[in-house]
């Protein structure tokens, strides 16, 4: 179960990222990412990675004989985790890259206050 609910809170975390999008810019002037974006970005894939630990251990409590509930659904939230983690490290690199416009504005162009 605990499994299923890290998987869910990375996905929620990573939705949540990309609905502060919006956050780096204002009045067309590029102000950087949030705070908050950064840390969507960096708890979406702890918690992914916090998962499959999780799972990794219980597989291993499970080969000496013992079974947990719901397994099933830990095992099909583990087969969305390579994309779901993928798509995190993706949005953990942008929150990093450059300035996609290449300038201080929206239109791309540097623009140069007057004296």
């Amino acid at each position: 179960m605990f499994v299923t609910l890290l998987v869910l809170t990375s996905a929620a975390l990573l939705a949540a990222h990309f609905s502060f999008e919006g956050d780096t810019y204002q009045n067309c002037r590029y102000l950087g990412p949030s705070t908050r974006m950064y840390m969507t970005a960096w708890a979406a894939p702890v918690c992914g990675l916090a998962a499959v630990a999780l799972l990794l251990a219980l597989r291993r409590v499970e080969r000496q004989g013992e079974t947990f509930q719901g397994h099933r659904m830990a095992v099909a939230a583990a087969c969305v985790l390579p994309v779901l983690l993928l798509a995190q490290l993706a949005a953990l690199y942008w929150v990093y890259a450059p300035d996609p416009a290449g300038g201080q504005d929206c239109s791309g162009l540097t623009v140069t206050e007057p004296a």
